[in-house]
């Protein structure tokens, strides 16, 4: 209430739009946005994260079970994030060009931490009693992994996975600001060198809708798939 008033006495909404008419122009622009930019964006997403989520659980898993692999790549993933992802960006683009890969990248970069230090720590919190006993009983190493050690990990993953999925978003957004062709990123940066405040604005809103329900199915899946937690 407090913006929309703000922005009507302020009357300058290439600058500042007030948000009926942020949702006004997402309306107009409704179309492309959708058919074009948001399954660009979507596209993006969903690549990148799966690629995280595989390389970064089997990187987890590499260095759960040997010391020699936590000593040689912990400290990589680590320095992975020292690095500013809007300064690599640019460089990914002069690698893999305007398409997709470049943005891919940029968000594999930003979720890839997440997802491999929540995993490893997870696969390291299972209680070593646990497992002496089960070997006592006769346990294989591929058994007390299955049934001890991935469930205790899964919270964890879960957890790094909340926070990769939003991370995501802002990863597919900053790569197409810096070079593409489609999605909400590039599009809000065309709607800025046309001084349309409420275009810049208008995928923006998708961009922060699309990070929420990506959210929520994350919680989703993680509820229907610890179950057993909340068994007692």
């Amino acid at each position: 209430m407090g913006w929309e008033i703000g922005a009507r006495i302020y009357d300058k909404p290439y600058i500042l739009p007030a948000p009926s008419g942020i949702l006004s122009r997402l309306w107009e622009l409704r179309d492309v946005l959708f058919t074009v930019h948001l399954w660009a964006t979507l596209q993006i997403i969903l690549i990148g994260l799966g690629i995280s989520v595989v390389f970064g659980t089997g990187l987890a898993v590499l260095m759960s079970r040997s010391q020699l692999a936590e000593r040689t790549f912990y400290p990589i993933v680590i320095a992975s994030q020292t690095i500013p992802i809007i300064a690599l960006a640019p460089i990914f683009v002069l690698w893999f060009g305007y398409d997709i890969w470049s943005k891919v990248a940029v968000t594999v970069l930003i979720t890839f931490f997440p997802i491999t230090v929540s995993s490893f720590d997870g696969l390291r919190s299972t209680s070593r009693e646990i497992e002496d006993l089960l070997k006592t009983m006769g346990a294989s190493s591929r058994q007390i992994f299955f049934k001890v050690q991935v469930p205790s990990a899964l919270p964890y993953f879960f957890s790094g996975m909340k926070v990769a999925v939003t991370l995501s978003v802002i990863g597919a957004a900053i790569g197409e600001w810096l070079g593409a062709s489609a999605g909400l990123g590039y599009f809000s940066r065309r709607m800025m060198t046309q001084m349309d405040g409420a275009g810049v604005f208008a995928p923006i809103v998708l961009l922060s809708v699309l990070g929420i329900l990506l959210f929520l199915s994350i919680k989703l899946i993680e509820a229907a798939t610890t179950k057993w937690r909340n068994v007692k």
